[in-house]
Order: structure tokens, then sequence, then C-alpha cells
């Protein structure tokens, strides 16, 4: 096959049009469900702190009819906890003449479609920084207080878990207070029987999680308990359902949240109401002074995790997933 001498084709012209769509198609993974479900409370230092306590296991109780004994029972003081405000930010910078001179493609204004995207960013780090610590590891965060030339760091949910707590061979809690990390076990497969552990020992100490925050794989895991291993088709779609997206066990009903911000190694049972975003300075962007040919605007956000009461969550951690 031949296409005959001297034919003008497009490989030859350098006068056609370019064909860019008018579009901008962004991979949109921003979602942070534990950050979108837990309440948010006022931080008023860089350091905030707060008081813990638990009524206490029961006991035997019993008095004398007439009983005048003047001694006071004996109080037991709150526990004090503290955790470091986080400072996070991105600075998006356009030159004036991508700003106001180009045509742009698929946005108006290139300033306002990079402060979009850092906006939703930004909420994705603070997903990861409350489950497994601003590096994103599984032993978790501990806080940094910060100096001149060290940023403040905030401590991670699982450096304060220490009741409800399932690691592998070897592995450790950490001490609770978030100023250490926890130890790494032996990796194992998340199983029923560690999930029932867990909730056992919540259900015990009082606590009522709603929401299980698993990885991907783990999701996958979950799906395949005994409590879901009934596969059925939907009449209506006529697909064949074999997930599990909301477990209901001996001591509570947990919705199964996968979450792409979390480390495959921890799976967390979580209470929202006893988690808490403290902010020192909420979520904002401001111009900044022009210093050139260029717009600059600056997105700042300051504040850390309240672990409300640790006993109301659990990990297990040292997984495969």
């Amino acid at each position: 096959m031949a296409i005959a001498t001297n034919t003008t084709t497009n490989y030859d012209v350098t006068g056609n049009r370019e064909d860019l769509s008018d579009m901008v198609w962004t991979l949109d993974d921003f979602e942070t469900p534990v950050l979108s479900a837990i309440k948010k409370t006022k931080a008023k230092s860089v350091t905030h702190e707060y008081q813990t306590d638990a009524i206490g296991a029961a006991a035997s109780n019993k008095k004398l009819e007439g009983d005048d004994n003047g001694d006071a029972t004996d109080l037991v003081a709150t526990t004090r906890l503290a955790n470091t405000c986080q400072i996070m930010g991105y600075k998006p910078q356009v030159s004036g003449t991508q700003e106001k001179g180009m045509d742009h493609a698929g946005v108006r204004s290139e300033m306002a479609y990079q402060e979009a995207k850092y906006m939703k960013k930004i909420k994705k780090d603070m997903e990861r920084a409350i489950l497994d610590g601003d590096a994103g590891l599984a032993v978790g965060n501990a806080k940094v207080a910060g100096n001149t030339t060290t940023a403040r760091e905030m401590a991670s949910l699982n450096t304060y878990l220490t009741t409800n707590v399932s690691v592998g061979a070897t592995g450790a809690a950490a001490t609770g207070d978030g100023t250490d990390v926890m130890t790494t076990g032996t990796d194992r497969d998340i199983t029923e029987a560690l999930l029932t552990a867990v909730l056992a020992t919540t259900w015990t100490a009082g606590g009522d999680p709603s929401m299980l925050v698993v990885s991907a794989t783990n999701k996958g895991v979950v799906s395949s308990f005994a409590g879901g291993s009934t596969r059925y088709v939907d009449t209506n779609t006529k697909e064949l359902v074999h997930s599990i997206d909301v477990y209901v066990g001996d001591f509570h009903t947990l919705k199964v949240v996968p979450s792409r911000q979390l480390v495959g190694d921890n799976a967390y049972t979580i209470d929202p109401e006893y988690l808490a975003l403290a902010e020192l300075r909420s979520l904002h962007s401001y111009d900044l002074a022009k210093t050139g040919d260029n717009f600059k605007r600056e997105m700042v956000w300051e504040a850390t995790l309240e672990v409300c009461n640790e006993a109301a969550h659990g990990i297990i951690a040292d997984t495969n997933g």
C-alpha cells in the first residue's frame, strides 16, 4: 500500500492547530474518612493539653444503715495529656505570564486550579498524620516540640493507644502519651479472631467504636470473614456481591472504611466521638506580597490530634495488609 507522489499529509504541514481537550483529568483520591468523621475543637497554644478519665470497674458496695463513717471516698485524679500543634502548608506560585497572558486549557485560572488542588492534598496529609504520622510509618509518629530550626510535629493516634492493642510477636504498644512509638512485631494476617479480641477489650473498657479503618488489602480480607462469607446476587443489578461494608460482631457494629492514607500494617477501630482535631489556626489561604512578576498564595493549617480517651479506640497492628 502506498500514496501518490507529492501528496501533502499531516506529517508535512506545520500550520495545523493543536487539539488540546478543554479538561484537566485529575485523579481524585482525596477522601479523608477519619478526618471527616471526627470532631473539631479549638487549640489555644502550640501545646494542646486535655484530660481523660474513666469511671472505673464495678466493686463491692454496701453500707450499714445509719452509717456515720467520716472517711471520704478515695478519688482518682484525671489523666492529663498533651499533643503538639503541627503547621502544614503549601505555597503555590504562578508567573504573571501564565496567570494573565496565556489561553488556558481546562482551567480559567492557573492559580485557582493549583490552590484547589493543594487544598485537597493538605487534607490528605492531615489524614495520614492522624493515622500513622507525618512520615506514614506503621509504628506511628511521636510528638516533637520543635524550635527555630526544627518543625513541630503532632503525635499520631497509635502512640496513645494502650488498652485495646493487638500486636504481633515481639511487638509492643507505645507508652500512651505521644512521646514514643510502637515497637514493630512479627507480621500476621488480620483475622476475625483478632478483631473480636480487640472489640471485646474495648467493650469491657466502655468503648463503643463505630468505624473499622483498614487498608485496601485488609478490606478484602475483612470481606472474607465468616459473617460475610455468603455470596449472593443482587436481583436489582444482577451483580455478585461479596463484600462487607458493615461488620456486625458480638460487641459492636462497625462501618468498614478503607483509607488510602493508612499504612497497610495497621487496622483501627475508632469511635469518632472520642477523637478531635484541635485547631490553633483553621485551614485558610491568603495572598503573599508581590516581589516580582508572579502571583503567590500561601495556605496554612495549624492543628493537632486530641485522643479524647484512648480506651474508646483499638488497633490491630503488624498485619500483612
